[in-house]
């Protein structure tokens, strides 16, 4: 049946300012949009959003739900942030495409990001079966079958890389560079709109410039993008940057820089240092765009700050180089004194490491605190304490990364290429706020409060810029024609509820969610409704 959303001011996501309109929505998808006159009569129902700001739905660039979509139905960190569409798959690590033997690896590397999976049963090991999972992973009680938002999916090249290579530092061979491109074309035929790296993070890092620019190419021949999470935020930030968009440009490939900024010490001040680069890369014809998140510390796993040579084999072989004395000793060296590539080159200060999460219960002590806290309250040294926790949770903590710098938050933000991104972790015990309170931060701190960017310009940030990197003709704007993909706020009182000291809150100010047109959030509550479905990118086969 029609729902007409009378006496909206309708923000649409192109950029310009809001206006007074009636929106007609039938069949999942926006019907007419009213400018003037009274409300359209109707036989369907009827919504009076007098106060309320009606938008497209906000797009998560960077989202790590990897599982969490196959786990829970509602997703209401999501669905009450506004969230319609999430892109996962993210920092080049996750569950497609995977054989029997890499899958089992993968659940341990990343059960920090995604839990252990135990609840979940992996049936799939290609893109495409992936997918067909998510699209029938939950049915409600109308009978629609789905996820809880909307969700496109990136292949990820160290997961690509564990399947031609294993854990192995060194480069491919032809024949297995044939078969991650081979395994790309199939992906981008299932649907997936891009590639992820995790140039910090192995065994993504392994790879050198020359192999990520033939995998490029390739994405880039199916009409995807490039999404990297470069190899420095910190000491090396500028040049791995500059690589980036060298590389994509080389390749011929998009480039969609995941959550950059411009962290740690030796980075504060140089947001512009960014984006002048960025600017000059554009001015000649570059295809760039970029995500952040509303915050300054960041969020990863504890292993993920050792040196590379660490962890190559694999987590088994990275316990075992902890429980070894002198191999300790040598991490400890690289971490403190030197500065591991894990940690951006920059050596490690353990006031700035804050345990977010654990996942094993006995290590919940160490949640909450720095490793620099718990390591005066028990006498001994940081790494030492730091050691104990990776060897006790084998490898699964969670960490803050207290390293951001509030201006380079805010100049980075205000970019023309900007979009937004979580990079939202669901698990542990105290996960970052902005898993969910990122969109309602930027609507409610940056606009309102701090007028940081207007009102019509964030949304663009959070809607239409994100969809048309996505290449999706439909979604994105308040639009006739256009998916009913949308979100109603109050802009006079929209916040994000969650804080570090009590992250799993949702926000306040958005009472209204729909999905295909469909309400998914209803008077702040979430509602049985499941309407998310998989976006497949460009080169989709059915």
């Amino acid at each position: 049946m029609d729902l007409v959303i009378r006496n909206a001011q309708v923000v649409d996501g192109s950029g310009a300012a809001g206006h007074p309109a009636h929106v007609t929505v039938r069949d999942g998808r926006i019907a007419q949009i009213h400018r003037d006159g009274p409300p359209p009569a109707t036989t369907g129902e009827s919504l009076d959003a007098d106060g309320l700001t009606l938008a497209p739905g906000f797009i998560d660039m960077h989202a790590h739900t990897d599982l969490a979509l196959l786990r829970d139905p509602e997703h209401t960190a999501k669905a009450a942030q506004g969230v319609t569409l999430e892109v996962i798959g993210q920092d080049g690590i996750s569950y497609a495409p995977v054989t029997d033997t890499t899958l089992p690896t993968i659940r341990r590397a990343i059960a920090g990001w995604n839990g252990s999976g135990d609840d979940i049963d992996f049936d799939w090991r290609t893109v495409r079966e992936y997918l067909d999972r998510l699209d029938r992973a939950h049915t409600d009680p109308h009978g629609n079958s789905g996820i809880a938002v909307n969700a496109a999916y990136l292949i990820p090249q160290g997961t690509l890389r564990m399947l031609a290579l294993g854990w192995d530092d060194r480069d491919p061979t032809a024949a297995e560079l044939d078969l991650m491109r081979a395994e790309i074309t199939e992906a981008m035929h299932a649907g997936a709109v891009g590639m992820s790296s995790g140039l910090t993070y192995t065994p993504g890092m392994y790879a050198k410039d020359a192999e990520l620019t033939e995998l490029c190419r390739t994405v880039a021949a199916h009409g995807g993008y490039y999404c990297p999470h470069h190899r420095s935020y910190g000491a090396g930030a500028l040049a791995a940057y500059e690589e980036m968009v060298a590389l994509t440009r080389e390749a011929g490939c998009p480039l969609h820089l995941a959550h950059a900024t411009m962290n740690f010490g030796v980075n504060k001040g140089k947001a512009p240092d960014l984006l002048e680069l960025l600017d000059r890369a554009l001015a000649d014809g570059a295809d760039i765009s970029l995500d952040t998140y509303p915050y300054t510390p960041g969020c990863t796993t504890l292993v993920a700050v050792l040196p590379s040579w660490a962890s190559e084999g694999g987590p088994d072989a990275t316990l075992a180089r902890l429980r070894d004395d002198d191999t300790a000793e040598r991490i400890r060296h690289h971490l403190e004194e030197i500065g591991s590539d894990g940690c951006h080159g920059v050596p490690m200060e353990w006031e700035t490491i804050e345990i977010s999460g654990v996942t094993d219960d006995a290590n919940t002590p160490y949640v909450g605190r720095t490793v620099l806290e718990t390591a005066r309250a028990n006498g001994e040294t940081p790494w030492t304490t730091a050691r104990r926790l990776l060897l006790d949770d084998r490898l699964g903590a969670t960490i803050l990364q207290h390293v951001g710098h509030e201006e380079n938050v805010r100049t980075i933000m205000r970019h023309p290429v900007h979009t937004g991104g979580s990079d939202g972790i669901l698990q542990g015990a105290k996960p970052h706020p902005r898993a969910y309170g990122t969109f309602p931060e930027y609507l409610g701190k940056y606009v309102r409060d701090e007028g940081v960017l207007s009102l019509a310009e964030c949304v663009a940030h959070l809607t239409s810029r994100p969809a048309a990197r996505l290449r999706l003709a439909d979604r994105g704007l308040v639009r006739e024609g256009y998916r009913a993909d949308l979100v109603l706020f109050d802009a006079d009182t929209v916040a994000a509820g969650s804080t570090y000291d009590d992250p799993r809150v949702y926000p306040t100010g958005i009472p209204y969610v729909l999905i295909d047109g469909r309400f998914v959030i209803r008077d702040g509550l979430r509602t049985d409704v499941i309407a998310g479905r998989t976006v497949r990118g460009a080169a989709y086969r059915p």
